[in-house]
């Protein structure tokens, strides 16, 4: 009788249910695409539809305000499931990614060590990037002793990569290891990696010595069907500046030169594809992130199934990702755990296969045993307090990410043929057309930056401004000169052609802010507040993250009584730079009167670019910061003629 009850009672709250959501859709009819466009056109009043509300992006298509059901019908990869191809959905039905921690390896010991404490505080694939070019067999037996080599996947970059290979297919041999449990990658990449950042292959001018050594490998590691020889380094596109196609189709075009080179050698697709490992960057451009990893591996199925493989599984794509380095900041660095995060997710998201979050200190020291841990961190609360990894592929479906996965990969595969029409990606490279698209991607994000339209918060908007550089951060830090590749040489030295250059997004601000900082000077900015509240006041909290960008410490007051009050307290302060900040209606009589009383004792700027810019330019009034200034340009200009 009881259970009785209780299954009527469970019946009727399905019934109630119903009833409820029947009612609530009577209340609410459908509203045609055509009533929206309506209403919105409607509240626009005129203004131009495309300019307010359609978004342009770098990546070369338009992004819509609002995506409907309707717009999924065009959508071609909808038809796949998860774990099918071509793969969108992910290669597998789950999405249990592994944590990985990247580490220096120059003393095995002490790296076998700190590998251990990682693995203790959650990491479940290591990185070791070799430093000793005469690494031994012994060097490698002291590196992964008490490491469980079934459980854990370790992934070996850095100098000598290929000769850590042979010793490490020789010790697997020797010990026994399980052929289907061993997982070790070895990031052998002379396109992606060495020609692409140092501008030459260093052992044969063609390459081929690498691309045969390669063979060798995967014909030696045979068994070890886990093992893959070849790491493409997709994220040094991203990290010197390209956009999310470039990036994805450059890396792809790298990845198939490999599939060119080793068919060419004598190797099957079925022997190929399996042995690659793509790494790619994630950035914080959220869905964008999503969207791309979802794209590259239906391009990347569909490129290998043009080579007619015997296993389906060949076309999948092995993806690991690596949270930004070109949007990491020297300055405030507390805020890049916040950027790792963000950019987290958008890989979870996505289903790679692993992920490693970037140290908040990465980009002036090497990372700390608390950075390594709160990085760690981050993907542990992604997976065990929010359950990422229990839901598969939570972008399916998603009127707007199925269209940003579509127009990503049509643009991302149009650029890949345009790199195949030139011969391929080593071809293009020599030839300079991938350099060449990557360096006006970048100057573009350099101008954004600068002008803050794209925005590295605690850099080049709202910076800290009581910060000073840690000791740690040097002149090397903030340089865009050649920077150390991952095999530890000079990017770009004996370039045979012309390489791509990482840097990070911020360096211009930084550097100009260190030079503030060692000057041995603390610059003082003034805020004279007069004339209307509301605007003097905006404008003061405008004009202080602005000069505080450059390390120029603001002074900022709440409002004067009159600009003889407010000169004179500027005066006090012997600020070597005074803002005038009121509204624009009072610059034209207010600004006059500040530059005679202040006359040169201090550098006057006006906050604001009002209509009467041109008579107070007449009348000597030269400096005017406004939100579509060059603030990186500004700034320098003002600390050349303080004399810094």
């Amino acid at each position: 009788m009881d259970l009785f009850r209780c299954g009527t009672n469970s019946f009727n709250h399905k019934v109630m249910a119903n009833n409820k959501e029947q009612k609530l859709f009577t209340e609410f009819p459908p509203v045609t695409t055509e009533q929206w466009e309506e209403v919105i056109t409607k509240d626009l009043k005129g203004a131009d539809y495309q300019k307010k509300l359609v978004w342009r992006t770098a990546e070369g298509f338009n992004v819509r305000p609002y995506y409907r059901a309707e717009d999924l019908k065009e959508i071609k990869h909808l038809e796949a499931g998860i774990g099918e191809f071509p793969y969108v959905r992910g290669v597998k039905k789950c999405n249990k990614w592994r944590i990985y921690q990247t580490l220096e390896v120059e003393c095995p010991k002490e790296a076998n060590a700190t590998a251990l404490a990682a693995l203790k505080g959650g990491a479940e694939g290591l990185g070791f990037v070799i430093k000793n070019k005469e690494f031994s067999a012994a060097d490698l037996d002291t590196l992964l002793a008490g490491i469980d080599l079934k459980s854990v996947e370790i992934t070996f970059s850095g100098c000598a990569t290929a000769a850590v290979a042979e010793l490490m297919i020789a010790k697997a041999d020797r010990e026994g290891l399980d052929p289907e449990e061993t997982r070790i990658n070895f990031m052998l990449d002379p396109i992606a990696g060495k020609l692409t950042l140092k501008g030459t292959f260093g052992c044969s001018e063609d390459g081929s010595k690498a691309f045969n050594k390669i063979k060798e490998l995967i014909e030696k590691a045979d068994k070890y069907k886990k093992m893959r020889m070849i790491g493409i380094n997709g994220q040094n596109f991203h990290n010197s500046g390209s956009t999310i196609v470039q990036e994805l189709a450059f890396t792809l075009a790298a990845g198939h030169e490999y599939i060119v080179k080793l068919t060419e050698a004598g190797l099957g697709i079925d022997q190929i594809a399996p042995r690659m490992r793509f790494s790619m960057a994630v950035s914080s451009n959220y869905f964008m992130e999503i969207a791309k990893f979802r794209a590259a591996r239906m391009l990347w199925a569909n490129i290998v199934k043009a080579y007619n493989p015997q296993c389906p599984c060949s076309a999948k794509m092995f993806t690991h990702a690596v949270t930004s380095k070109w949007n990491i900041t020297a300055y405030d660095p507390y805020v890049n755990m916040l950027r790792g995060t963000t950019e987290a997710m958008s890989a979870a998201i996505s289903a790679i296969h692993s992920l490693e979050v970037l140290p908040f200190n990465t980009a002036y020291e090497k990372p700390t045993e608390f950075s390594s841990r709160i990085a760690r961190n981050v993907q542990l609360l992604l997976k065990n307090e929010s359950h990422f990894d229990n839901v598969v592929d939570p972008a399916g479906g998603s009127y707007y990410i199925e269209n940003l996965t579509q127009s990503i990969a049509e643009q991302a595969w149009a650029l890949f043929k345009e790199v195949e029409d030139k011969g391929g990606y080593i071809a293009a490279f020599k030839a300079g057309f991938i350099q060449d698209a990557v360096e006006a991607s970048a100057n573009k994000k350099d101008l954004n930056i600068a002008t803050r339209r794209e925005i590295l918060l605690g850099t080049n908007q709202y910076p800290n401004f009581t910060e000073t550089a840690d000791p740690v951060i040097t002149e090397e830090v903030v340089s865009r000169e050649a920077k150390a590749c991952g095999c530890g040489c000079k990017a770009g030295a004996e370039s045979a052609v012309r390489p791509l250059k990482p840097y990070r997004g911020g360096m211009a601000f930084e550097a100009m802010r260190l030079s503030v900082d060692r000057s041995g000077k603390q610059p003082k900015a003034f805020m004279l507040t007069c004339g209307s509240l509301a605007m003097a006041r905006a404008r003061a909290q405008f004009s202080s993250n602005f000069f505080g960008c450059a390390g120029i410490k603001p002074i900022d007051n709440t409002f004067f009584k009159s600009v003889e009050e407010g000169v004179k307290a500027a005066l006090e302060s012997k600020a070597e730079i005074v803002v005038v900040c009121a509204a624009d209606d009072d610059y034209a009589t207010v600004a006059p009167q500040v530059k005679e009383l202040l006359g040169d004792k201090a550098i006057l700027v006006v906050a604001g670019a009002p209509a009467c810019m041109p008579e107070l330019e007449a009348q000597g009034i030269k400096n005017f910061i406004h939100v579509r200034s060059n603030v990186l340009e500004t700034l320098q200009a003002y600390i050349k003629e303080l004399g810094i």
